[in-house]
């Protein structure tokens, strides 16, 4: 039995689970079970008067309900208290009426013993198993040899008994404290297995929503923003300049057909449409025209450096870098009259850089959306870097830098 701390002992009745160890005691209910039937049958075949064989059987026999009702209970749960002296208590009772008036009942004691130590704190066990194994000794001695054996002649074999006892119970505490242990371990790595899958689970359905909200802002949200101020344009210049009118209605329609493509492709996670046949540069002034078409400002597109073939993992998040640059200068920078967009390609890195001459911001009043956290955490994603840098009357520059070749990049290729 083991020793719990204070505070940890498990309730009556308590169960590990099928891994636990306790299975075993399907083996100990036979070893039992054959245990009653040998005593049984040395009591009823051993010589002696008619009712002393009746009282002997039936002392042992009631040792099997006891046992079943009560006994079992407690030597699974692995439990101290008041109920273990009872059942304890009982059973030396039980086992001294077996062994009143025939020594064969004396067999008995190799089911006797392992109960009480099973169902014991080891001191308590020591002193009633040896009670027990001076038992026969007592009744040869008061029937002064009449049951065919002495005191002197048992008394040997009870103290062997004894020595014995005091090592199959320290043998069986520890098959128990083991079998115990192992049992808890395994349901810890149980729950532990558990756990961590639920978390996995959690931490996916987190990361995919996380993905469909960049993928929405980046493409839905400001697709629908452009098309809202292509559409306002064009309302105001029907009377006015139809020409210029049909022109902003028909870069809404394609906006809209891209937005449509992307709504379609971000789910299946496929090649954005913008960059589908084409390059960075070519998607990046694409994005800069139309921003020009639809705000009227002067936007520069540059290239510096030798342009060179990209992966797609970093083109789509420089693509993403540069549509969130872009729909900020739109919705915030009002004063804004030229806009730079630069794609530089320097010898292990990528960057682009998106600057405005607008009124700008002061540090302490800057507040990232999520569009500038969507932004960072994309290109952190991809071991790149992100930096926002204003201040007022200044204008705003956004540059993001990206390594050419990157952990995922190189997983991509490998």
């Amino acid at each position: 039995m083991l020793n719990h701390p204070q505070g940890d002992v498990p309730e009556a009745g308590a169960y590990y689970g099928p891994e636990s160890g306790t299975r075993w005691f399907g083996l100990w209910d036979g070893f039992f079970a054959v245990s009653y039937l040998v005593t049984a049958v040395l009591l009823f075949i051993s010589g002696g008067e008619q009712v002393y064989h009746s009282v002997g059987i039936g002392a042992l026999t009631l040792i099997v309900p006891w046992y079943a009702a009560l006994g079992r209970g407690l030597m699974i749960s692995d439990t101290t208290g008041p109920r273990n002296l009872v059942f304890a208590a009982g059973l030396l009772v039980l086992f001294a009426g077996t062994t009143a008036f025939n020594l064969a009942g004396a067999f008995a004691l190799f089911a006797i013993v392992p109960m009480l130590i099973m169902s014991l704190p080891m001191r308590t066990a020591v002193v009633l198993v040896t009670v027990a194994n001076f038992w026969p000794v007592a009744v040869a001695w008061l029937h002064g040899g009449s049951l065919g054996m002495d005191a002197l002649t048992i008394l040997p074999i009870a103290l062997l008994s004894i020595g014995l006892s005091v090592l199959l119970g320290m043998w069986i505490k520890r098959v128990v404290r083991q079998s115990k242990e192992r049992g808890r371990l395994i349901e810890q790595l149980r729950q532990s297995r558990e756990r961590v899958a639920r978390l996995s689970h959690e931490a996916g359905i987190a990361a995919e929503r996380e993905r469909l909200a960049r993928e929405i802002h980046d493409t839905l949200a400001q697709g629908l923003t452009s098309i809202i101020s292509l559409v306002q344009a064009a309302e105001s210049e029907v009377g006015s300049a139809p020409e210029l009118a049909r022109t902003h209605l028909a870069l809404a329609g394609r906006v809209a057909k891209e937005s449509l493509a992307e709504a379609r492709d971000f789910v299946a996670a496929l090649t954005p449409p913008a960059l589908r046949g084409s390059s960075l540069v070519q998607a990046v002034r694409r994005q800069a025209e139309g921003l020009v078409a639809e705000t009227g400002l002067d936007v520069r597109c540059s290239v510096q450096g030798e342009e060179k073939p990209l992966p797609m993992a970093v083109s789509v998040v420089l693509l993403r870098a540069v549509q969130e640059a872009i729909a900020n200068v739109r919705k915030h920078a009002t004063r804004a009259r030229v806009v730079d967009v630069v794609v530089a390609y320097d010898e292990d890195t990528v960057r682009v850089l998106i600057s405005d001459d607008g009124q700008g911001f002061a540090a302490d009043e800057r507040q990232e959306g999520y569009g500038l956290r969507g932004m960072q955490a994309r290109v952190e994603e991809i071991s790149g870097a992100a930096t926002v840098t204003s201040r007022p009357g200044a204008g705003t520059t956004v540059e993001v830098a990206v390594p050419l070749e990157t952990p995922t990049t190189e997983a991509i290729s490998g």
